[in-house]
């Protein structure tokens, strides 16, 4: 699947000052993405409470900092789903990615590849699975939202595997859509509706509107053209609206698993029960996950259910993190409480919106230097070694029977 386009030579994001951190490319991002986009990505449902927390929670954990260690030759190097990767981090799936920045599905594909690590294209994407596939140079996983429609999932399954996507992820927690207010208050749609207001925000956005006229990409790329009776982005809303299938069950988990073939893997899990069913079902990984905040307001944090959830599963299946990951220290401190690779999704859509490939190239950079010097302060060399053992204090992270598993104390020879 050659590229037909050369990649980006921008290596930073065009910005009046030095990128440093993602909260550099929120920044950026929110200045120039249209409200109605920026806002769907960065928000929760309801209140809010659980999309705060997502991000809130990582602080509480403290690392242990280790001296007079031998901190050279360190290798970030793992898998995730039996794929190398350069660094434990996949970019996660989100809807409406070239909604940030004309044709984003592709520039974050292929700024992924280059990095060495998977990108997930969302069923809701708007560069279609063809599209992204014919576009980039390496396999990519793709992501099944389950409608009602099962001939249309069928075929969706079918496309993935035509274009060699190497990992089918199943989202299991959209059954029923969680009310995201500022989307009810700012008319979300693609592409925007022409309402004075967004006019007025769509006229101080013109690096937006000029890669966007320079597309043909501005709808669900995956869905219009290819489902009975859905031709435009009219007849799209009253289809999707009515799609998503409140009866999802284990059931379709095992047919869709059937169909596939190849590596499926399960998100949405935040229950340690969920988490054993996921095991039964045979699927190769789970994502512990909250879709971002933006289903049950009021759940647990993805970080803080991680432990009983690795607790519950053992080895069995592997674990993977997705939620509120801002840096490359939550990334290792989710590895510490037991997973075995993370997602990134907002942190990639501001790198995105803020400077297009550039800006997901950089996002990565970010967090995988961050990550490196956090390890080797840590005392490590090899991100496969990390544990729990570099945590100050497991109390309350932890469930019992893991803390009592770990021996924090170094061995450092017998007292003479």
């Amino acid at each position: 699947m050659p590229s037909s386009r050369p990649p980006s030579r921008a290596a930073r994001v065009f910005a009046p000052g030095p990128v440093t951190c993602i909260e550099d490319l929120r920044r950026l991002a929110e200045r120039r993405v249209p409200r109605m986009f920026y806002d769907y990505a960065d928000s929760g449902s309801y209140s809010e409470g659980t999309y705060r927390a997502n991000s809130a929670d990582f602080a509480k954990i403290k690392l242990r900092q280790r001296v007079a260690v031998d901190m050279t030759d360190r290798t970030l190097a793992s898998t995730m789903v039996g794929q190398k990767v350069a660094m434990p981090v996949a970019l996660a799936p989100t809807g409406l990615t070239g909604m940030q920045h004309a044709d984003g599905e592709i520039l974050a594909a292929r700024a992924a590849a280059r990095a060495g690590v998977p990108f997930t294209l969302s069923t809701m994407s708007i560069c279609s699975i063809e599209d992204v596939a014919a576009h980039t140079d390496r396999p990519f996983w793709f992501q099944l939202y389950v409608m009602k429609d099962r001939d249309f999932i069928h075929r969706l399954i079918d496309r993935a595997k035509a274009a060699e996507c190497s990992a089918l992820v199943l989202t299991l927690d959209l059954q029923i859509l969680g009310q995201r207010h500022k989307d009810v208050r700012n008319g979300l749609s693609t592409p925007p509706k022409p309402t004075l207001r967004n006019l007025l925000n769509l006229a101080t956005k013109p690096r937006w509107c000029m890669g966007m006229l320079g597309t043909k990409r501005r709808q669900f790329g995956n869905i219009v053209g290819h489902v009975k009776g859905v031709g435009d982005m009219t007849s799209l809303s009253s289809w999707t609206a009515d799609q998503f299938d409140p009866a999802l069950s284990w059931d379709d988990v095992a047919r869709i698993k059937e169909r596939w073939g190849g590596k499926l893997i399960l998100k949405g899990i935040l229950d340690p029960e969920d988490a054993e069913l996921a095991c039964r079902s045979g699927a190769d990984a789970l994502i512990v996950s909250n879709h971002g905040g933006r289903q049950l307001d009021g759940a647990m944090s993805s970080i803080s259910a991680l432990p009983a959830i690795v607790q519950q599963v053992g080895d069995r299946i592997e674990v993977l993190f997705d939620g509120g990951i801002r840096s490359g220290q939550d990334v290792i401190k989710a590895l510490a409480l037991g997973a075995h690779g993370t997602f990134i999704g907002r942190a990639f859509l501001y790198g995105l919106g803020a400077g297009g490939e550039a800006g997901v190239t950089q996002c990565l950079d970010i967090i995988r230097k961050e990550l490196d010097v956090t390890m080797a302060m840590c005392g490590l060399r090899d991100v496969r070694r990390v544990d729990a053992t570099i945590l100050a204090d497991t109390d309350g992270l932890l469930p019992r029977a893991q803390r009592a598993s770990l021996d924090p104390t170094p061995d450092l020879g017998a007292a003479e």
